[in-house]
C-alpha cells in the first residue's frame, strides 16, 4: 500500500503518525533545523512572541515533541505541560527538563495523551500552543473541539504549521522540494524514502491556513488571525476563545505577513 493511501483514512493515518514519530524521535530536532534551513527555531520564537505568555497562564503545548514550545512558555507561566502521543518524544523532552537544570517543581509536567481526546479537564488552560501538530491529526475539526473545551473562556491558542501555498507553481516546487530532499534523508537515515515524504503527503491533505482559520470560527474562537510565515509556506493562527467582543468585525479573518 502506498504512503498517500495509507494516510487516506483517519484510522491509518493515526497508526502512521504513530509510527513514524516513534521511529524518528530522536533524529526530530535535526531534520526541522535541516528542512528549514536553520529557522525553525526563529519561526517558534514568532510563534511564542505572539502568544503572549504571562506569568498567570496556564499553558498547554500540544504535539510537543521534544520541548522547543513548552520551554519558551516555561520561562514566563505559571503554569506548563506538554502533551504528545509519542512516548519517544516525551522520553526526550523530559530528558531535557532534567538537563536544564530547574527544581522538579518548575519543570514543565509531560503527558501522553491523543490530540483529539485531550486528558485535560474543561477550562483548564489560558493559553494552548501547538508547533506542527494540526497538520498530523486525523480529525482535526475534533482537535479543535477539544482545544476550545480545555482552553477557559477568553484563551487564546497559537499554532505553527506548514502551509498549502496558493499560487500552483509555487505550491508544486514547495512539494517537490520537500519530496527529493525528505526522500533523500529517509534513505540516508532509515534505509526507507517515504520516512519523511510523509510531510509533503500531509500537506496536500492538510486544508491549509484559510480553511483552518475557517473551522477556528466555527468553533466559537474569535480575533482569528494568519500570519504568514516565510512567504506563505508557514503560517501562524492566533485565536481566541469566547473573547468579550464578539463583534463582526473581531470574527473576520485577518490575515498578515511576519
Amino acid at each position: 500500500m502506498s504512503l498517500r493511501s495509507t494516510i487516506s483514512t483517519p484510522a491509518g493515518k493515526r497508526r502512521y503518525v504513530r509510527h513514524l514519530f516513534s521511529l524518528i524521535a530522536d533524529r526530530y530536532d535535526f531534520i526541522t533545523v535541516f528542512l528549514s534551513y536553520g529557522q525553525d527555531r526563529r519561526w517558534k520564537q514568532q510563534a511564542i512572541r505572539l502568544a503572549q505568555v504571562s506569568a498567570d497562564d496556564r499553558v498547554l503545548d500540544l504535539a510537543c515533541g521534544t520541548g522547543d514550545l513548552v520551554f519558551h512558555a516555561a520561562a514566563t507561566s505559571r503554569h506548563t505541560v506538554g502533551l504528545d502521543v509519542t512516548f519517544q518524544m516525551l522520553g526526550l523532552a523530559m530528558a531535557r527538563a532534567r538537563a536544564g537544570g530547574a527544581p522538579a517543581a518548575a519543570r514543565p509536567r509531560f503527558v501522553a495523551g491523543d490530540m483529539g481526546e485531550l486528558p485535560f479537564g474543561h477550562g483548564q488552560f489560558d493559553l494552548v500552543t501547538v508547533g506542527y501538530g494540526l497538520r498530523n491529526v486525523p480529525d482535526l475539526s475534533g482537535a479543535i473541539r477539544e482545544i476550545a473545551r480545555v482552553l477557559a473562556p477568553a484563551g487564546r491558542l497559537v499554532s505553527l504549521d506548514f502551509n498549502r501555498p496558493s499560487n500552483p507553481v509555487i505550491r508544486q516546487a514547495y512539494w517537490f522540494y520537500l519530496t527529493v530532499v525528505g526522500s533523500a534523508l529517509g534513505m540516508v537515515l532509515h534505509r526507507d524514502p517515504d520516512t519523511y515524504r510523509y510531510i509533503p503527503e500531509s500537506i496536500r491533505n492538510y486544508p491549509g491556513a484559510e480553511a483552518v482559520a475557517a473551522l477556528l470560527v466555527q468553533h466559537g474562537f474569535t480575533n482569528v488571525r494568519i500570519v504568514r510565515v516565510l512567504g506563505g509556506l508557514m503560517a501562524i493562527h492566533v485565536a481566541y476563545k469566547n473573547a468579550e467582543d464578539k463583534n463582526a468585525e473581531d470574527r473576520r479573518l485577518k490575515t498578515e505577513d511576519e
